[in-house]
């Protein structure tokens, strides 16, 4: 992830074969002798090795007829890294501000002030978005692991979908203007291929962390509604 973000590679379009030789030139300069941190290391190499290796001979077709990415896989692993890593930080900014609150001493009888209440841990964690968002991902990813496209199977191969980051996101800020709504799921399984619905899912990801979309649990359906944020 530091090398990309280092490069400035979109994350959906890896260049493997540049990635590759970085990492493993940095993996030669490594001065860490220990051992458990190494063999992580030397596991990354080889799986690049092995992307790399897989990215020169003739691509696959999966049962929907689209042409699979060898690195398809990487880029759900990264992406699952920087959400986790997106998350950490927002809790840690929560405990930052939480630290700063000042309490006045009640005026209360002593014994009723430490008086404990058991934790409900789900009103502790509060509306954990981030993980709301995570798990509906995850579900439509499967789906679409599950689903045949009836057109490939009956037509042949169909000519592959692209869209980037940049337009996904200006789509998304068109769609919450002048308070619009819109369901997470639904945006998600509007895509037929895998590198389509990881797109769009980092493309909300920006757009929460900017400030300019919001985020709101729709329980009853299992679901997340989009919005502008205000």
């Amino acid at each position: 992830m530091h090398l990309i973000e280092k490069n400035k590679v979109d994350i959906y379009d890896i260049p493997i074969s540049d990635i590759t030789d970085q990492y493993l030139e940095y993996l030669n300069e490594m001065e860490e002798a220990d051992p458990d941190v190494m063999s992580e290391f030397l596991v990354m190499a080889a799986t690049l090795l092995d992307i790399k290796a897989r990215m020169l001979l003739p691509k696959e077709v999966d049962e929907e007829g689209n042409e699979e990415d060898p690195r398809a896989e990487l880029v759900e692993k990264l992406l699952e890294y920087k959400l986790y890593k997106y998350m950490s930080i927002e809790l840690k900014d929560k405990e930052i501000n939480a630290s700063k609150m000042v309490y006045r001493q009640a005026d209360i009888p002593e014994e009723v002030s430490k008086y404990e209440a058991p934790i409900d841990l789900d009103a502790f964690l509060g509306d954990l978005t981030l993980r709301k968002l995570k798990e509906v991902f995850d579900d439509v990813i499967a789906r679409s692991n599950e689903k045949i496209n009836v057109q490939a199977v009956q037509y042949g191969t169909l000519k592959r979908e692209e869209i980037k980051i940049a337009d996904r996101i200006d789509f998304l800020r068109t769609r919450v203007s002048n308070g619009g709504r819109c369901s997470f799921r639904e945006l998600l399984e509007e895509h037929r291929t895998k590198m389509n619905v990881i797109v769009t899912f980092m493309a909300v990801l920006e757009l929460m962390k900017a400030g300019e979309l919001s985020a709101v649990q729709d329980e009853k359906n299992n679901d997340i509604i989009l919005c502008a944020a205000e």
